[in-house]
């Protein structure tokens, strides 16, 4: 080792949060040390958020075309894998090649390092053989890694994650799909709507099991109706690889399939981080903080990390917080109550603050409200590909929203209306006496609050969180 370089701040991790707080606080003048082993720029723009969407995008355009029938006249469609990956190679990703954000944060005054950063005393990170002393403290942005689960024969075969499905340069004739969450979902119906054979595994009761069950029933109904297997409650026993194909054993039935992807949730290394020498527990499934993102004395952690969402909106939000605060700049600390989140299958599945079940959980007194969107003005007009719902969950203690689902054509753009009314707490009066533009498909949040008003309210779980 050699003598330790000085510096005000180490960044650990520059995924969007951690490459926002590191140049931010690099244009404020600070001597900022950013530490990353993988890709500047995080999991989002290369193996996560972007190129999916790219994939998203290109699977909803074949679904629309296909649509036409009966609606518009005749149409005919042939999928073709090779522009999308192209598009993800030269727009999202250039080839994996993270030159274009390295350079945008040295050109801010930012010092790069590569490699592994591991926590090695108070307001100490040491790279290699490298050790960085931090004036003002660390901030811990490291991410995560895709959660592999203990399946008999799954370690040592090709299986993919979302880090090599997309850069997928052509898609498989079949392909099994370990977990039914919002990544697991948008994969398995894109792959599916380019003629791939998809059966999807989930060991929990049901799909995307972390919303509301309306969600679930939509989303494994739509997939039926596209062709797509769902097997639920469903844990996988034994997995093997013959060479070409691989086996997925589950009880009394065995898969076959030529690609398996895995995306059973996500995990974090605090141990390798080096957690325990800035005095944190380093078995926690996630790093605690409070409202201005302090886990420690010098120490802030944004982002996956800490267990509040793995969002990229998340992290930016967090990252902003943790600037003012390093900055002295005040304002508002961290705030939970709608935090937003979107499945993008279609229907889309945006989501924000509690479901049914958490609001009950919570000792609330809850009442919801719900409408169907095809039989609103506006999915009526739609039509086909018009399936999806809003739900809204309300504390009737205070009459105001707590939590609310939008789920259906363009469900994460409806959501927006539903996370401000949650976040500020907006009074159900007000929403109740207001016009929604006709025909809109937000409109439809003024049917699913006529129908709250028609909701005894309640406090007991319901059967159908269970």
């Amino acid at each position: 080792m050699g003598e330790p370089e000085h510096t005000d701040v180490v960044v650990i991790g520059m995924g969007p949060g951690g490459e926002y707080a590191a140049g931010t606080l690099a244009e404020a003048g600070l001597h900022v040390t950013a530490v990353e082993e993988r890709l500047v720029g995080g999991e989002c723009p290369y193996f996560g958020c972007v190129p999916s969407k790219m994939m998203i995008r290109a699977g909803n355009l074949i679904a629309e075309t296909r649509r036409v029938p009966g609606m518009a006249g005749t149409s005919t469609v042939t999928p073709d894998w090779s522009p999308v990956a192209r598009r993800i190679r030269e727009e999202a990703t250039d080839c994996w090649d993270d030159k274009v954000a390295a350079d945008r944060f040295t050109g801010k005054g930012g010092h790069l390092v590569r490699g592994r950063g591991t926590i090695t005393g108070p307001g100490e990170v040491t790279v290699g053989d490298r050790v960085f002393r931090a004036r003002r403290g660390i901030v811990i942005n490291s991410g995560t890694e895709p959660a592999i689960p203990p399946i008999q024969g799954l370690a040592g075969t090709p299986y993919w994650t979302n880090r090599e499905i997309v850069q997928a340069e052509q898609v498989p004739e079949s392909m099994i799909v370990f977990g039914g969450g919002a990544i697991g979902a948008e994969f398995a119906q894109v792959f599916a709507r380019f003629g791939t054979a998809v059966t999807v595994v989930e060991a929990l009761p049901r799909l995307v099991s972390f919303e509301e069950p309306e969600a679930s029933t939509l989303i494994e109904r739509i997939f039926t109706a596209e062709g797509i297997k769902v097997c639920t409650d469903a844990p996988a026993e034994r997995v093997s690889h013959n060479g070409t194909h691989f086996s997925v054993h589950l009880g009394m039935s065995t898969l076959m399939a030529e690609r398996l992807l895995v995306a059973t949730g996500r995990r974090v290394d605090l141990a390798a981080l080096g957690v325990a020498a800035a005095g944190l527990d380093e078995k926690a499934r996630s790093i605690p903080t409070d409202g201005w993102m302090r886990a420690a004395d010098g120490v802030w952690a944004i982002g996956d990390v800490t267990g509040k969402g793995a969002f990229t909106h998340m992290s930016m939000y967090q990252a902003d917080i943790v600037v003012r605060d390093i900055l002295g700049q005040g304002g508002e600390s961290a705030d939970y109550r709608a935090v937003p989140r979107v499945t993008f299958t279609d229907p889309e599945v945006g989501c924000a603050g509690l479901t049914e079940a958490q609001a009950r959980e919570a000792g609330l007194r809850v009442r919801t409200g719900l409408t169907q969107v095809p039989y609103s003005a506006r999915g009526w007009i739609h039509k086909a590909g018009n399936d999806g719902f809003i739900k809204v969950i309300e504390d009737a203690d205070r009459s105001v929203l707590v939590g609310a689902t939008s789920a259906g054509p363009w469900g994460g753009e409806v959501l927006s209306a539903l996370q401000v009314a949650i976040r500020a707490e907006v009074p159900l009066a007000t929403l109740r006496n207001m016009p929604y533009a006709y025909p809109t498909f937000y409109r439809a949040i003024e049917d699913a609050l006529k129908d709250l008003e028609s909701s005894p309210p309640e406090s007991s779980p319901p059967e159908s969180s269970s």
